[in-house]
């Protein structure tokens, strides 16, 4: 089984829950509708990697997300993600009014910083992503459509949330094509503050 780091543990979720169409220029940018509900899928626990793979089939399109540590029910730790997504394969899929798991849920699909514990005031949370140097998304709470709160109140109306689940809550505008040998820059900032980051060079 795959673990993501906390602190000086080693977790192992059990499952990972994801939001999305949850920023409104995200939507936009991939010419989609605005969903009546939230719009949640999973991936299991051999998504996690350290690996950041540019190619498994078909050209992988990156998505960095606010990624949130279950414990006790609650949100008790934040990290930076990036949700890896066969864009392709998904666009057939959305045509076709077909689940996303062989878009989304592949091995390999989801790569996390550190987490580490919420701070006391968390609403300001943010996430910003760099390309070789280059900012190429960056948004926060305030811009989702569904706060983590109100993320974690629905899943838990049809899922029990065990220790050590992730929640990734949607991606911004800016999601392209992975390419191999860019440098990936990941960060969560508080209030402008940083609080976790990491970096990947894609294989």
């Amino acid at each position: 089984m795959k673990t993501v780091k906390y602190g000086k543990r080693e977790i192992t979720p059990c499952k990972i829950v994801c939001v999305g169409r949850n920023f409104t220029g995200h939507i936009r940018e991939l010419k989609s509708e605005i969903p009546d509900n939230m719009v949640i899928f999973s991936k299991p626990n051999s998504a996690i990697t350290s690996s950041l793979i540019s190619y498994q089939g078909e050209p992988i399109h990156y998505e960095g997300e606010i990624c949130f540590l279950i414990d006790q029910g609650i949100l008790a730790a934040v990290a930076f993600g990036l949700d890896l997504t066969k864009r392709e394969t998904q666009d057939i899929l959305k045509v076709k009014g077909l689940p996303w798991e062989r878009a989304k849920a592949f091995d390999g699909s989801a790569l996390f910083s550190e987490f580490v514990p919420l701070p006391r005031i968390w609403q300001n949370l943010s996430l910003e992503l760099l390309i070789n140097g280059k900012i190429v998304q960056s948004g926060g709470i305030e811009e989702m459509i569904y706060k983590p709160q109100q993320i974690i109140e629905e899943i838990q109306t049809f899922l029990t949330l065990n220790n050590g689940d992730i929640i990734m809550t949607g991606t911004p505008q800016g999601v392209g094509i992975v390419s191999k040998g860019d440098i990936f820059e990941g960060a969560v900032y508080t209030g402008g503050n940083l609080l976790v980051s990491e970096k990947w060079q894609a294989e």
